[in-house]
């Protein structure tokens, strides 16, 4: 029989072989193209770049300071000393508040590293939703075509962004143009107050599923993420938020009593069915919805949840945008476009390097130590609210190994995958206290790093 101290040793070991490991896939991504001369095709046309970074879509850019450098220092730096211990005391609603302050000055001040063009130049550009959106001036007319213009053979093809995603996503953009919204830097705006919700809508699950003590923990992990130098003004933070709010309200539908259970599945399912309408790829969120459902032992809301999710996705259909005629034809032109010569034994690591750069490297050994100490399922060990936390964890990263595995998303996963990206950090709250506080220092340092060095082209 092994020993307690054995016993300890054991996730302590596997949290450092984590870390170790996840460092040297990054290494190893950024350094072998560039020592081999490997042509992965991370930028498109654009790879001849001098300076690209595979497995980033971005390239170097290194600069020492920007407007948003003491910024970005100081909510870094008065996150490091004072946000996990205002997490652990204050009352729920005010840590909430705290919180998205936190998240969005960290959002902001990361961008503004570039100036205002750090919140402007992404979504101006040519194969973003913003210039398809304001040519439209006919909405029913754009639905009942959003099909045809898909393939890069119509003399009229949409644009990267729109051709590659349902059409709500550009819809919430024309909607921004209707209203006076439609410049760069405003809907830039828009785009990063919505994805720092993201956070609120995190711990609002784990405390609904009576894990506020690990969603204490999680907070500073949560508010002070890497992702943030990827989530402000990329789209995909918008389909974090939605997905990430529709999981909160599963949650809640699944420990509702009374009738009141029916209300929160119906307004589940209408927003993670919208999710998938943002994006194709929000369909593998299903796989964390169902982890919901684990974690709460309650099955109950999932036929509601079904049939309400079906009715945004059918109004769509009837509206002249059918979801799985589109999938098939947007299929073909992702692989007669750049996907086809970005080489997939490359990809298949290399975007789990791109994962760890956007989510940060103690990702990697929050997930080898809860491995180590429950093997994820077997969470009874880690204490009380450990398998909620688990059991989400272990739903995302099924679906990164589904989304790895479809090729479907080989390159810009650091964007891509955004939407996954909360429910892995979750794992950090499964640390030891002395792993937490200097692991939350090497997060921060981590995105400073990462936004001062790189162009990272979101």
């Amino acid at each position: 029989m092994s020993s307690p101290g054995a016993a300890d040793a054991s996730p302590a070991r596997a949290a450092r072989t984590g870390l170790v490991l996840t460092l040297l896939l990054v290494v190893l991504a950024f350094a072998l193209p560039a020592l081999f001369d490997w042509q992965t095709w991370s930028r498109a046309s654009r790879s001849a770049h001098p300076w690209a970074s595979p497995p980033l879509h971005g390239f170097w850019e290194p600069k020492l300071v920007g407007p948003g450098t003491a910024p970005a220092l100081l909510v870094g730096l008065v996150g490091l000393a004072w946000f996990p211990r205002y997490a652990a005391v204050a009352s729920w609603g005010r840590l909430l508040l705290a919180s998205y302050a936190v998240a969005l000055a960290w959002m902001l001040s990361l961008a503004f590293v570039d100036g205002s063009e750090g919140i402007s130049r992404v979504l101006d550009h040519s194969t973003e939703y913003l210039p398809s959106a304001r040519e439209v001036d006919d909405v029913p007319e754009m639905l009942r075509t959003y099909v045809d213009r898909i393939p890069y053979s119509h003399p009229d093809n949409w644009p990267t962004q729109a051709a590659g995603h349902p059409p709500l996503a550009l819809l919430f953009f024309v909607g921004l143009v209707r209203i006076g919204l439609g410049g760069s830097f405003a809907a830039g705006m828009v785009v990063t107050v919505i994805g720092a919700t993201t956070a609120l809508s995190v711990l609002a699950l784990l405390r609904t599923l009576d894990a506020e003590l690990l969603a204490r923990r999680a907070a500073p992990f949560l508010v002070l993420s890497p992702a943030a130098v990827f989530m402000a003004v990329s789209a995909d933070a918008i389909f974090t938020a939605v997905t990430a709010a529709g999981l909160a309200l599963l949650a809640r539908a699944a420990v509702g009593r009374g009738r009141g259970w029916i209300g929160w599945s119906v307004a589940a399912g209408f927003v993670l069915g919208c999710s998938v309408l943002l994006s194709y790829g929000m369909g593998l969120m299903g796989l964390v919805a169902l982890a919901v459902l684990v974690a709460a032992r309650s099955w109950r809301p999932l036929p509601v949840a079904v049939v309400a999710a079906l009715v945004p996705v059918l109004a769509m259909a009837a509206a002249g945008f059918a979801w799985w005629e589109a999938y098939p034809v947007l299929t073909e032109r992702y692989w007669d476009g750049i996907a086809g010569d970005r080489p997939a034994w490359y990809w298949m690591w290399g975007n789990l390097a791109a994962l760890a750069v956007s989510a940060g490297p103690l990702v990697g050994a929050a997930l080898a130590h809860a491995g180590a100490r429950a093997r994820l399922l077997r969470a009874a060990a880690l204490g009380p609210g450990s398998r909620v936390v688990a059991v989400l964890v272990l739903g995302a990263v099924l679906a990164i190994v589904v989304a790895d595995v479809s090729r479907m998303s080989k390159s810009e996963v650091e964007r891509i995958w955004l939407p996954f990206m909360p429910w892995l950090t979750i794992a950090a709250a499964l640390l030891p206290d002395a792993w937490r506080r200097w692991g939350l220092a090497l997060q921060v340092g981590w995105a400073l790093v990462v936004q001062h060095l790189l162009y990272t082209s979101w």
